[in-house]
C-alpha cells in the first residue's frame, strides 16, 4: 500500500471513529471513555489540535474542540453531558494523570 492511500485510509477510520461517537454514541459520556479507554473526545480534540500545530499550524484547545465537536465545546458538553458521580471522578484523575498528564483538562 502506497503512503498517501494509508493516509487516506487513517483519515476514513478517524471520521468513521468521530462520527460514532459523535453521532450515534452521544450518551457514552467522555469521562467514562477516559476511565475505560485512556481517551475521549478531548483527547481527539486535543491530537487535532497538536497535528495542526506539528504542520505549523495555530490552533488552540478551544478551536480545535469546536472543529472536532461541531460546535462549541460548552454548547455540546450542555447538550450531551450528564454530571459524575464521585467514584467516576476519582477514577478520571487517574486515568487523565496515567494517559495525559498532571495537567487537568477541562
Amino acid at each position: 500500500m502506497d503512503d498517501q492511500t494509508r493516509i487516506e485510509i487513517e483519515a476514513a477510520a478517524f471520521r468513521a471513529l468521530r462520527h460514532h461517537l459523535m453521532e450515534k454514541r452521544t450518551d457514552v459520556q467522555n469521562i467514562d471513555l477516559m476511565n475505560l479507554a485512556g481517551f475521549c473526545r478531548n483527547c481527539l480534540a486535543r491530537w487535532v489540535q497538536e497535528a495542526a500545530n506539528e504542520r505549523g499550524i495555530a490552533m488552540t484547545k478551544d478551536e480545535a474542540r469546536e472543529i472536532y465537536y461541531g460546535m462549541p465545546y460548552e454548547e455540546w458538553r450542555a447538550q450531551n453531558q450528564t454530571e459524575a458521580d464521585a467514584a467516576k471522578k476519582a477514577a478520571f484523575e487517574v486515568a487523565f494523570r496515567e494517559n495525559v498528564g498532571d495537567v487537568k483538562e477541562s
